[in-house]
């Protein structure tokens, strides 16, 4: 088993940044990728970002490209979400997320480990 615990979110002004915590312990050397997902209100929850553990690679939907930087430190095994620029529109709970597979995936449903999630909130 896998334990993910995120922290960072709070209430921030757009334009603004914050940068999201993902502390992973347990079995971790079983998993290849980390992501972040985010689900805002009334909606489906959605890819925002992910990164081999080895840091090699690292895929963001386009609705944060540009914007978010996710990134790993192995030593702490912890996950970062670096978001810049923030908009009203990025307002949502963030999850951490860990697959085991090795390959990569932004689809929800390929994602083996689940954090409680930490609320984001850009007002505008």
């Amino acid at each position: 088993q896998v334990q993910l615990v995120e922290s960072g979110g709070a209430l921030v002004q757009a334009g603004g940044s914050l940068r999201l915590s993902c502390a992973a312990s347990g079995r971790t050397f079983s998993t290849y990728w980390m992501g972040w997902f985010r689900q805002a209100p009334g909606k489906e929850r959605e890819f925002a970002a992910a990164i081999r553990r080895s840091g090699a690679n690292s895929y963001y939907a386009d609705s944060v490209k540009g914007r978010f930087t996710i990134s790993i430190d192995n030593a702490k095994n912890t996950v970062y979400l670096q978001m810049n620029s923030l908009k009203p529109e990025d307002t949502a709970v963030y999850y951490c997320a860990a697959r085991r597979a090795y390959g990569s995936s932004w689809s929800e449903d390929d994602y083996d480990y689940w954090g409680q999630g930490t609320q984001v909130t850009v007002s505008s």
